[in-house]
């Protein structure tokens, strides 16, 4: 994973946040790059925040993760 930075790459446009998240503070951003290559960036932000670091992730290691979270692997936590 690369290190946070902030939201400067032109790849990460849309992003979306999970309706569960509510209100306006410390929603959690995903978005997928423009550029065909499928890397996800997160940032923890409120609405109002657009310039909060990122954290860039490869695909692959996203579909890994998601894989994970439905085969119950973080419900311990």
């Amino acid at each position: 994973m690369s290190d946070p930075q902030l939201n400067t790459d032109p790849r990460f446009v849309t992003w979306m946040k999970s309706p569960e998240s509510g209100g306006n503070e410390g929603c959690l951003y995903v978005s997928v790059a423009n550029d065909g290559s499928g890397d996800v960036a997160l940032s923890e932000r409120s609405d109002a925040s657009v310039d909060a670091p990122i954290q860039v992730v490869p695909r692959k290691s996203w579909d890994a993760f998601l894989a994970g979270a439905r085969k119950g692997a973080f419900d311990h936590i």
